[in-house]
């Protein structure tokens, strides 16, 4: 077996170029912007890896410049960065419902792990605005997350990102809250994969209109020809294999996104770009892509593949940055991150979706 990256050091590598003295995730790749989704998933490496000064740091900068200094009653925006007016601030304030499910989760396990009652109160009033204002339910599907509160239902149909919902994310939740409508939306995901996967690919986004069912589209909505399954779609699979096995929706999900492994053991390497009829496009996808299959593969008995994704990406590692791909990038570091964390047991998710960590036990 080829080895495995190494998580605790791409942290600290992530850390140094991609996360500001100050607590913000930066997006070189994006015009320095930083995402919502950025702070969430920072928050919960540096739960991960016990670096509460980090996890301290990003929460309050989220907290100042993301949720106008009050995270329990107001969502955070999902975009910061350079403003037309060249000013520095909020650019978007629709929250995405994906980190704000995320930020939410760290901070309950945070709490939980590093018994801190502000942390853990502060997800619970996270929770609960999540599921105000970002939870509905679809006639003739049942209850959904939106992408966020504004901007993803029209007159007859309703816009979803099917990985927006990580169903361990949505059980621990359950658990928290047992009140909320978290089982209740984590109930409907398989079915969600089920309709809007093609050929056994995970869509980026897909319309759902009743009686019509769903349909791969842009971010607008717009039933497209370029609607795709994409850098989106990627962590279908990537939430799907870490799921605990003793999870009841696992086996359903996983054999709905079939296609991938099929395509990845014949070709070795992901596709960048599968079209909304489930047919992969010429190009492989980066570094990051094989990482996130990593535990989708290792759930899927599919070792030989597993073994062909690792020695692509321990091929990519830049030595002297302890960062992985040619240029890299935040979004790669991020999937890598997710998968070799897992992959090496430094957490894991639990029967009811509870963090497990290393540094723990």
């Amino acid at each position: 077996m080829p080895p495995q990256p190494d998580h605790a050091r791409l942290w600290q590598a992530y850390s140094s170029r991609f996360i500001s003295a100050d607590g913000r995730v930066i997006d070189p790749m994006a015009g320095d912007r930083t995402t919502s989704e950025g702070q969430s998933y920072a928050m919960f490496f540096a739960l991960v890896n016990d670096d509460r000064a980090h996890f301290e740091k990003l929460l309050s900068w989220t907290q100042s410049n993301l949720a106008g200094g009050d995270m329990g009653g107001h969502l955070p925006a999902w975009s910061w960065g350079r403003t037309k007016d060249g000013h520095w601030g909020v650019m978007d304030p629709n929250s995405a419902s994906d980190s704000d499910l995320w930020i939410a989760y760290d901070l309950i396990e945070a709490g939980r792990l590093w018994n801190d009652h502000h942390y853990a109160g502060l997800g619970r009033q996270m929770a609960a605005n999540i599921a105000r204002r970002e939870v509905t339910d679809i006639p003739g599907f049942g209850p959904v997350l939106l992408p966020g509160p504004t901007g993803f239902h029209s007159q007859r149909s309703w816009v979803l990102n099917p990985s927006y919902t990580p169903v361990f994310l949505l059980e621990r939740m359950a658990v928290v809250d047992p009140a909320g409508p978290w089982a209740d939306v984590a109930a409907t995901v398989p079915a969600l994969m089920g309709r809007s996967t093609r050929a056994g690919f995970a869509m980026d986004w897909v319309s759902y209109t009743p009686g019509e069912g769903f349909t791969p589209c842009l971010l607008s909505g717009k039933k497209d020809a370029s609607a795709l399954g994409s850098y989106d779609a990627i962590r279908v699979y990537l939430w799907a294999g870490m799921l605990s096995d003793s999870s009841p929706l696992k086996s359903r999900m996983m054999s709905w996104i079939q296609g991938m492994k099929m395509y990845v053991e014949r070709h070795g390497a992901p596709p960048e770009k599968v079209t909304g009829e489930g047919v992969p496009l010429n190009g492989d996808g980066p570094v990051g892509f094989s990482a996130a299959l990593l535990p989708y593969l290792r759930s899927s008995s599919s070792e030989s593949a597993f073994a062909q994704q690792l020695v692509r990406i321990r091929s990519q590692l830049d030595e002297k940055s302890n960062l992985y791909g040619t240029s890299p990038t935040y979004y790669d570091q991020n999937l890598i991150l997710f998968g070799s964390g897992w992959i090496e047991k430094r957490f894991q998710f639990g029967a009811n979706g509870d963090l497990l960590v290393r540094w723990s036990r």
